[in-house]
């Protein structure tokens, strides 16, 4: 758009820009559209690409950042569109808010269930690998609660907004050690555990799950099948 068109008296382009009223239906139908595929996208990338926001709250700021930046800088698009494209988003935030508290299958469809990655000291490997979460991802959250055994933990969930719940168990448990690999000092010094207190039965946790049996039974973990283990500690 050349300089000698722009005029602060020409309110039908200010309001419009340089297309005919009728486009803002088809803006209406792009946005709509837009929002609807950038929600599953959103949540297709997975819980933690959105740390502690919803994913539909993500999607909205994701969508206003591209509504805002057009009319505010191209000239020869009205800042009327941007206003509609605005409100619709914003309607867009309220009503499905609405209707998630109202029915709550559309709730989880919207903004995700929360997942169960621990249970009772074990990982579970196959949610896991479903909401793409490693082991170390696990590890760290505990550690940064000073946790170091995964036996001490009853319940870890991935909540819908990506953030971890951490739920210590209320009794003493061996588990699987899960200090940082690199750092053998300290993993040298954490003592062992032994079935019914007896030195020859030591107790090892698996290294893919945090399973625990006697070290004298040379089966496979009997949760994943992995036959790779560790000294469990208390």
């Amino acid at each position: 758009m050349k300089k000698e068109e722009i005029h602060l008296g020409d309110i039908p382009r200010i309001l419009f820009g340089q297309t005919p009223p009728v486009f803002l239906i088809e803006v209406f139908m792009r946005t709509v559209i837009i929002y609807i595929i950038l929600l599953f996208v959103v949540k297709w990338m997975g819980k933690r690409m959105n740390g502690q926001l919803t994913i539909m709250e993500l999607a909205v700021i994701l969508t206003l950042g591209a509504i805002v930046s057009v009319p505010m800088q191209m000239p020869d698009r009205g800042i009327l569109q941007g206003v509609i494209l605005l409100v619709i988003a914003g309607l867009f935030q309220r009503g499905i808010t609405l209707l998630g508290v109202r029915k709550g299958r559309m709730e989880d469809l919207i903004m995700g269930k929360c997942s169960l990655l621990v249970e009772d000291g074990i990982l579970k490997l196959d949610q896991m690998e479903k909401d793409r979460i490693t082991r170390q991802q696990v590890f760290e959250q505990l550690r940064t609660q000073k946790i170091f055994n995964l036996g001490k933990v009853d319940r870890v969930y991935l909540e819908a907004c990506g953030i971890f719940s951490v739920l210590k168990a209320p009794q003493f448990r061996p588990g699987l050690p899960i200090t940082p690999p690199d750092d053998g000092d300290i993993f040298d010094k954490q003592k062992p555990v032994f079935f019914e207190d007896k030195d020859d039965n030591q107790l090892q946790a698996c290294c893919n799950c945090g399973y625990v049996k006697p070290a004298k039974d040379q089966s496979k973990c009997r949760i994943c099948g992995d036959n790779e283990w560790v000294k469990a500690i208390g």
